[in-house]
């Protein structure tokens, strides 16, 4: 029997998509990789009875990054990066073992079915699997085809069984048009209170910011004007007084102003000049695309365009909506548009709108633009809000609704107009009357404010003027962008696609370039301002979006097969190579600017603790990175991010005469100490770069792993439960790798590791003495020494928890890992107590 192994981007689509295909008899089992699950089952392919393996990826499979010494920033000019630099496809994830799963599962396959999502990306990694699969498949005989290519739009019955029935083949020229930094070193080491972590260019993020300062510029350079304004108020008998707008709308000429109220205060009428009614219609919605969904998220639903994607992909995988990047706002031809409105029958939020749709007919959709890559974004089967939850629902109802209203009717309302003559004056009031609500039905919030309605009146009638007055007013400077306009910007212009839009935004956010503030508006930082006037200062073409359009475009072409991958990789590298060596030649113009805003870093921050070299006080600098400086050796040091640090007792490190400072990320979290020199410099072979004193292998200093080392992590397999010296009387471990934290012994008077160990687990046996007053040991003894896992004096003092906070190092606590944790330096690798562990996992939070 043969063997066809299809590949899904992600596990949830490769179960749901197995569950449908297989009708639910596929048994599954873990793949070697832990990540990524194995549905098997027996059906038909191509005429014949085949096994089928249904299995996935995690999104990327390989990565493009240079090779060796062109990884190192301080060790490569960057310039060399656009020519003389190799590159290389790694693997995204080495943790993972993808290369190896997939060959484990390919090996001896006879064809291979790619269900990778349809778009470029996911196009790009079909060649990624093929890549990795191709030389352990079983050779095909006769130049018999051997790989599929499935599209699908959603996750549901029809579309899935659609797609198997209608296999194609990928596409390398979408593929190759996915695979088609100087200033961050040199800022960060001038100036110490520029709050960014990173610095940087890019064709796509530096033009969004520019939106966001053009903004900001115009808003400073705005001038306000006075201008007048002649308002009337008139009646007639009991009814209602009308506010008359007039036509001249406003003066900027406070006599001219004076003049026309003037000559309007004589006439004590207002006469009718002419009445007029005409039936209008408010469209309803087009099809709703990915930049439509996140302007709305963002400016009615306070989602910032990245969490909204986040949100839709996981509706997209549990089924709910179709797929959710598209450029489409037409529906196919063929598309079952009662179908999907029949599945929101029964839904009580719309219910009775649906069956009233379905039972009158439905309108056909506006005509919208048909990208030519997946339908527009449509609920796929109905949900609640108990189903959801939070920003999910949120989510899903307004797709919901907007399918619902796009073929709905159009809102139809009688609009009146009145035109008035006071004195030589004319004026005119406008009301409007709905008819047929249509779509705002189901979007309400689209609907036409109710209006007090106008008595009937005719050619001639008279009202009385009751007030009339002259309102001074000034003009007003643009807000801030929303997101939801810059949103809009960035599609006008070609800045990045819909899959992108998200990030180049969420970047300047995390970059600390702008601040998203109240009504999701962006308004840059003193950095981010900075650079954009420095790049207009030296090259505007790096803030204008002119360049990454073109690039966009070429891309495109690429991908409809019309230009060549070489020449327009070859071209592109040129144009920013160029661009490259100009900006680092005239890096002056913006060393000034950044002058002016920011401090220099012998300038910044407060003294913390000595340098080992001059031994004279480095100053801590908190702004993003936070780092210590040495102004008297010109050296900095980077520090461990997202915590607090403050000096450790004046302990000195033993190998460098640096003293030691201690990270913690708060009472609920870890800590531990670190020598800011061993930080950055590893001592040590087996250590690297960015490691503290509880991953230091120093055989004999008392803040290092070897002295304070307990056990292999109970959760993690790489790391090592280091004993918190600093966190009595509330004593603690915690892993060296992962967020595991182990609390016990609470208000003992001391903790200390020995050289003993256990002989059941191999963990260190712990010496622990304990307050008089507050003692847990039975017959008043106050010492007990033993295993913090075996020992049963111990076992009911320990606790184990996660980390309130996490340190960038620290990737664990998400399954098992290959590898033994190394452990204390005369117990390399310690047992995991076992029974011990299952015990603790009732204490997780």
């Amino acid at each position: 029997m043969k063997t066809v192994l299809m590949v899904a981007e992600k596990p949830s689509l490769a179960q749901s998509i197995a569950k449908i295909l297989s009708r639910g008899s596929a048994s599954s089992r873990k793949g070697l990789n832990g990540a990524c699950s194995v549905h098997e089952y027996t059906g038909s392919f191509m005429g014949q009875t085949v096994r089928f393996k249904m299995t996935s990826v995690c999104g990327h499979v390989m990565s493009l990054d240079f090779i060796g010494k062109y990884n190192n920033w301080d060790k490569v000019d960057p310039a060399e990066l656009f020519s003389k630099a190799p590159t290389e496809k790694k693997e995204a994830n080495p943790k993972l073992s993808m290369v190896k799963f997939l060959q484990v599962e390919g090996r001896g396959c006879d064809y291979v079915v790619l269900w990778l999502d349809c778009d470029k990306e996911g196009e790009n990694i079909c060649f990624e699997v093929l890549d990795a699969i191709h030389p352990v498949m079983n050779r095909a005989h006769g130049g018999e085809r051997t790989v599929y290519r499935a599209k699908f739009s959603s996750i549901t019955d029809t579309d899935i069984l659609n797609a198997m029935n209608r296999l194609g083949e990928p596409n390398k020229n979408e593929a190759l048009s996915v695979d088609a930094r100087f200033q961050t070193k040199y800022f960060q080491g001038k100036y110490g209170n520029l709050d960014s972590s990173l610095i940087s260019f890019g064709p796509c993020q530096t033009p969004t910011l520019g939106f966001c300062v053009e903004r900001h510029d115009k808003i400073q350079s705005f001038k306000p004007e006075t201008y007048w304004v002649l308002q009337v108020k008139v009646s007639r008998g009991q009814e209602n007084p009308l506010i008359l707008d007039w036509d001249r709308v406003r003066v900027f000429d406070r006599e001219i102003a004076q003049m026309f109220i003037n000559i309007t205060k004589t006439a004590k009428e207002a006469q009718v000049e002419s009445v007029s009614k005409k039936e209008k219609a408010k469209q309803r919605p087009q099809a709703l695309n990915t930049v439509e969904m996140l302007r709305v998220a963002s400016s009615a639903l306070g989602m910032g365009p990245q969490h909204t994607m986040q949100i839709a992909e996981r509706l997209y995988t549990q089924g709910y909506i179709s797929y959710p990047r598209t450029e489409t706002t037409h529906y196919p031809e063929n598309f079952d548009l009662k179908g999907t409105l029949r599945q929101q029958a029964n839904n009580p939020f719309w219910a009775d709108m649906v069956k009233t749709l379905l039972a009158e007919g439905i309108n056909r959709p506006r005509k919208g633009t048909d990208a030519g890559d997946h339908p527009p974004i449509t609920p796929m089967r109905s949900a609640t809000e108990a189903e959801l939850g939070g920003d999910a629902w949120r989510l899903y109802e307004y797709i919901t609704r907007h399918f619902i209203a796009t073929i709905s009717h159009d809102c139809k309302y009688l609009q009146t107009s009145i035109a008035f003559s006071v004195g030589p004056e004319k004026f005119t009031t406008t009301c409007k009357e709905v008819i047929s609500p249509g779509f705002t039905e189901i979007m309400p919030w689209q609907g036409i404010p109710k209006e007090e309605s106008f008595q009937p009146c005719e050619r001639g009638d008279k009202f009385s003027v009751d007030e009339m007055k002259l309102m001074e007013k000034q003009t007003c400077p643009p807000d801030y962008l929303t997101e939801a306009e810059l949103i809009s910007l960035m599609e006008r212009h070609g800045i990045g696609t819909d899959a992108s839009i998200p990030v180049h935004i969420n970047n300047i956010c995390q970059r600390n370039y702008v601040t998203v503030e109240s009504g999701r508006r962006l308004k840059p930082t003193s950095l981010g301002i900075v650079l954009v006037h420095g790049y207009y200062k030296i090259d505007p073409e790096l803030v204008l979006p002119t360049i990454r359009s073109a690039v966009e475009k070429q891309l495109n072409l690429i991908a409809q097969g019309k230009a060549n991958f070489q020449q327009v990789l070859d071209h592109t590298l040129d144009i920013f190579k160029r661009k490259f060596h100009y900006f680092v030649d005239s890096i002056a113009g913006m060393d000034e600017l950044m002058e002016v805003s920011f401090s220099p870093l012998a300038a910044t921050g407060k003294p913390l603790s000595r340098c080992g070299k001059c031994h004279r006080f480095m100053k801590y600098i908190q702004a993003k990175p936070s780092r210590l400086h040495c102004s008297h050796c010109d050296e900095t040091y980077s520090l461990p991010q997202n915590g607090t640090i403050k000096l450790y007792k004046e302990l000195r490190c033993p190998l460098d005469d640096f003293e030691l400072v201690l990270w913690s990320s708060g009472s609920r979290g870890k800590s531990y100490p670190l020598c800011p020199y061993c930080y950055n410099h590893a001592p040590f072979r087996d250590m690297k770069k960015g490691m503290g004193c509880n991953e230091c292998t120093h055989p004999t200093c008392q803040h290092s792993l070897s002295m304070l080392g307990i056990a292999q992590c109970v959760e993690c397999e790489s790391g090592v439960m280091v004993l918190d010296s600093t966190s009595g009387p509330k004593w603690k471990m915690s892993c060296n790798k992962c967020n595991v934290i182990v609390h016990f012994f609470e208000n003992a008077h001391r903790v200390r590791v020995s050289a003993e160990t256990c002989d059941a687990c191999d963990a260190a046996v712990v010496h622990v003495d304990f307050n008089k007053a507050k003692c847990p040991l039975p017959a008043d003894q106050t010492q007990h020494a033993g295993c913090v896992f075996c020992d049963p004096v111990f076992q009911d003092l320990v606790e184990l928890k996660h980390a309130t906070m996490k340190h960038p190092m620290h990737k664990g606590g998400q399954g098992r890992r290959q590898g033994r944790g190394r452990g204390r330096g005369r117990r390399a690798n310690p047992k995991k107590p076992k029974d011990k562990m299952a015990a603790l996992a009732a204490y997780f939070v």
